[in-house]
């Protein structure tokens, strides 16, 4: 995982609204697109950027592919940012 491409998907609003939307379990394309107003074009590139930084995973099921929120990423960035902390003084 590449923190850089972490960081570059967080910075952006909408994918962390995305992200606050998978928060609560897998959502096709169009479940998320329904909480935007911007062309389903738009989001596939949000969708896309997640995917590149690791941050969502897509699973088929028939015609539809569910986006989930992939926690373990986040995870190793509370770990990295925590650790860059350091202990409490």
């Amino acid at each position: 995982m590449a923190f850089s491409e972490t960081f570059k998907a967080l910075a952006d609003p909408a994918r962390r609204r995305i992200l606050t939307l998978l928060k609560e379990g897998p959502l096709s394309a169009g479940e998320i697109a329904s909480n935007f107003d911007m062309t389903a074009a738009s989001v596939s590139y949000h969708l896309a950027a997640l995917k590149k930084a690791e941050l969502i995973t897509e699973t088929r099921e028939k015609n539809y592919i569910y986006y989930q929120l992939n926690a373990s990423v986040l995870e190793e960035v509370m770990l990295w940012i925590s650790d860059l902390k350091g202990g409490a003084q």
